[in-house]
């Protein structure tokens, strides 16, 4: 019995595509795919491949530099010269003495105590000496300032008030002359006392330290004042006389201006 087919059921069947057909479509597939393999291989060509190359050398270089920097030690900045404060007499002997036991020895030393804890306040290296001390040959600073006072024997009403002398002979004369100069104007204007230089005596000009230390050290002595009639500022106002010398010292190594014509201490 023959089965007949409707158009209907025809028209469902899978058509068969042509050879030709076939083939084209193979054609573009590989065409497509040749064509995104030459654009990956556009964007990945030769310069780039070099410059992906000096990228990580250059990353490989800052790398082991980084890694020398942190091995190597941390530099500190060099340390500035010192301070030298000499306090007259101390370990030697008890210089010159009142009726009521009073040394110069112990007043020298109680200022220049003073002195030092000031410097160290404005950030500088002090060293504290005693009257021969071993560390002063060849000793090298920024300065060296020996502090000492007068008699406590009464000797006339003049006999009141500060003096300060250097060395007769310094490599460091415009140096030292300055230091003087800076000394003598603070000192006066903050302790309020005259300036005695009529009694510097050659045992403050020919000081021992000063051939003692390095030629290329500026020096100065003080007597800060007389143990008789100037005992009351130099006993009960030895914080304002400590930092009459401080001023003097820092007046030199700041190079402060010197105003001869008076007026209040800086």
């Amino acid at each position: 019995m023959t089965t007949s087919t409707s158009p209907s059921q025809r028209s469902h069947r899978p058509r068969r595509e042509s050879p030709a057909v076939s083939t084209w479509r193979n054609l573009q597939t590989v065409l497509s795919v040749a064509l995104l393999v030459a654009t990956v291989f556009t964007f990945w060509n030769a310069s780039n491949l070099f410059a992906a190359q000096r990228m990580s050398r250059i990353n490989r270089l800052l790398e082991a530099a980084r890694n020398v920097q942190e091995s190597l030690p941390t530099p500190t900045p060099s340390p500035r010269p010192p301070i030298g404060i000499v306090a007259g007499h101390w370990g030697h002997d008890p210089g010159a003495v009142c009726p009521d036991g009073l040394s110069e020895e112990s007043l020298n030393l109680k200022i220049a105590t003073l002195v030092k804890q000031r410097l160290m306040q404005e950030g500088f290296q002090v060293d504290l000496f005693q009257e021969f001390d071993s560390r002063l040959n060849g000793y090298q600073a920024l300065v060296l300032v020996s502090i000492h006072n007068d008699s406590c024997e009464y000797i006339n009403d003049q006999a009141t008030g500060f003096k300060v002398a250097a060395a007769q002979a310094n490599q460091q004369t415009d140096k030292t002359e300055r230091l003087i100069a800076c000394l003598v104007d603070r000192y006066k204007r903050t302790v309020n006392l005259p300036y005695h230089p009529g009694s510097v005596t050659a045992d403050m000009t020919d000081y021992h330290a000063f051939r003692e230390i390095s030629a290329n050290t500026p020096a100065a002595i003080i007597e800060t004042g007389f143990m008789n009639l100037d005992r009351d500022i130099l006993v009960n106002q030895t914080d304002q006389v400590a930092e009459g010398v401080a001023r003097g010292i820092l007046c030199y190594l700041r190079n402060e201006t010197i105003n001869p014509g008076g007026g209040e201490a800086p």
